[in-house]
């Protein structure tokens, strides 16, 4: 019952739980529609859908440099100093360098999509779907560094508002589809439609919300004000390498599968798979975005006791969420998902037998995922601490490893050896990450307890 009592007393947790909850619907939401849209387009054109969508989010994210992540570091600092020049320069900046990167992202899709289509999708004929999807790039022009405006100021209402309403009609869109019969161009309307609301609702909000905390000059607030440039510039240097390393090594599964074993089919079943995934990571997902800014902020004011009670409670709630799905999963999964229900007379399906050989991964990748979920706040308790450049080092070594061995293994040993692959990657990065960063919260708090003891 003290226990009990405590963690319903941490206002820090109660915080970052009650923000996670808004962020909760529209993911779950997304699990029900890559069911229906599953079932609707079979595993082949599944499969294509994952690649299309995969390769534009990938070259998106290669020349992003992951301005959400600056604005919460530095904006979120400059605040906690009551200092909003230089949190309005940092928020300035971060748009401007958002949009000119997000422009070179469509550009440079232009020219790769037709070897995208040819080796990826398996068919060049599909290199205009690629194009058209891409538009949502230019719909996502400042919605990195809008979002990270959100997080600093605590609007997870209007995050979770705007993702919902996205989910809503892209829930709408593609259930059209399947009563209709409509097929892969129509979904990727719905996705794409999904995009723009998602990528530019983040945008309205951050400009509605910046003058009241900011004030409403912020725009004509000079770049001089900026932290330390070169500081800056390696923070957003190092999140972007990061993030095209993670592109490579462990979001890009599906491109990766389609092209070592030239089958969307295969894609299909790693989509699937990763798809189940999502039942795994779908609640704590949104704990990354909410606990990161309580992260910088418990660093900055050097509450250790404070950030080591956030970080024990939240894994103890990944933990237990993510076994007993986990469990569920293992026990009853096969028969739950691909096997064909009679139901008052009627035929159902959640993925549909066709989908079985997708089941073998989901297992591998429940290892990997299973780990990445308790110990979500591996990399954001980095970034508080400005060691975005020991998580670069470690992804981009750990990454060279896993691509040599999938050219290595991958071409006779077979898809699961690719699953295999993705949960040691995430196993060995994860466990580096958390070793160090608690290894820096003991050094600063030993560092603290010195100076004090010094002085009296």
């Amino acid at each position: 019952m003290s226990l009990l009592r405590s963690w319903r007393q941490d206002r820090l947790l109660r915080r970052v739980l009650r923000n996670s909850s808004y962020l909760f619907a529209s993911n779950a939401i997304g699990a029900i529609l890559s069911i229906i849209t599953a079932n609707l387009l079979g595993v082949a054109g599944f499969g294509l859908l994952g690649v299309i969508t995969g390769f534009v989010a990938g070259i998106n994210r290669l020349f992003s440099f992951r301005m959400g992540d600056v604005v919460v570091k530095y904006m979120g600092e400059a605040l906690a100093q009551n200092d909003t020049g230089r949190a309005a320069a940092v928020v300035k900046a971060a748009m401007l360098a958002e949009a000119l990167t997000s422009m070179a992202a469509f550009g440079f899709l232009a020219l790769v999509t037709p070897l995208a289509a040819e080796y990826l999708a398996q068919d060049a004929s599909a290199a205009p779907l690629f194009l058209f999807y891409g538009l949502s790039i230019l719909a996502n022009v400042t919605t990195e560094t809008s979002t990270g405006v959100l997080q600093v100021t605590n609007h997870f209402r209007s995050q979770a508002l705007i993702s919902l309403s996205q989910s809503m009609l892209v829930a709408v869109v593609v259930t059209a589809a399947y009563v209709t019969g409509g097929g892969l161009v129509m979904v990727l309307w719905g996705y794409l439609l999904g995009k723009m609301i998602l990528g530019l609702g983040p945008v309205a909000a951050a400009f509605f919300w910046l003058p009241r905390v900011l004030g409403p000059g912020w725009l004509r607030v000079p770049l001089s004000l900026l932290p330390p440039r070169r500081e800056l510039v390696r923070f957003a240097v190092s999140t972007n390498f990061s993030g095209t390393i993670n592109q490579v090594a462990r979001d890009s599964e599906v491109s990766w599968v389609s092209f070592f074993f030239r089958s969307t089919e295969v894609a299909g079943y790693y989509k699937a798979a990763l798809a189940i995934i999502t039942l795994i990571v779908m609640p704590i997902n949104p704990f990354i975005s909410t606990t990161y800014p309580e992260i910088t902020r418990a660093f900055a004011a050097q509450a250790w006791d404070r950030l080591r009670s956030l970080l024990k409670r939240v894994s103890l709630i990944a933990a237990g969420w993510t076994g007993a799905v986990a469990l569920g999963l293992l026990l009853f999964g096969q028969q739950v998902l691909f096997q064909t229900w009679t139901i008052f007379g009627r035929s159902f399906q959640i993925y549909g037998p066709e989908y079985l050989p997708a089941y073998p991964v989901l297992l591998v990748l429940l290892l990997g995922f299973g780990t990445a979920n308790i110990l979500f706040w591996n990399r954001p308790l980095l970034l508080s601490q400005g060691l975005a450049d020991y998580v670069l080092k470690v992804s981009f070594w750990a990454m060279l490893v896993k691509v040599a061995l999938m050219f290595a293994l991958l071409p006779w040993a077979g898809y699961l050896a690719e699953a295999a692959l993705l949960s040691a990657y995430f196993i060995v990065t994860v466990s580096l990450l958390v070793w160090r960063g608690l290894r820096q919260i003991n050094r600063a708090e030993e560092i603290k307890k010195m100076v004090h003891g010094f002085y009296g």
